[in-house]
C-alpha cells in the first residue's frame, strides 16, 4: 500500500499518484508542475500554505488508501 509522510517530496507524491493533486491544489498549491515545487515535500508545502503538516498527510493518505480498496 502506497503511504507518503511529510518527508516525501512532492514531485515523488505525485508519482504514486496523480490523483492527489486536486488535493494539493485545495489548499493553494497552484504550480505543481513548477520544478521548485517537485523538490519540497508536503511538510514543507503544507506550512508554506497555512496548513498542519499532519493533517495533509492524513488526508492524502486516506484519499490513497481509498483508491486501493
Amino acid at each position: 500500500m502506497a503511504q507518503v509522510t511529510k518527508d516525501t517530496l512532492i514531485g515523488e507524491a505525485l508519482r504514486i499518484n496523480e490523483g492527489i493533486a486536486p488535493i494539493l491544489m485545495g489548499i493553494g498549491m497552484h504550480c505543481l508542475g513548477c520544478p521548485a515545487s517537485q523538490g519540497e515535500s508536503l511538510g514543507e508545502a503544507a506550512l508554506v500554505h497555512g496548513m498542519d503538516p499532519d493533517q495533509l498527510v492524513n488526508t492524502i493518505n486516506e484519499y490513497l488508501t481509498a483508491r486501493e480498496n
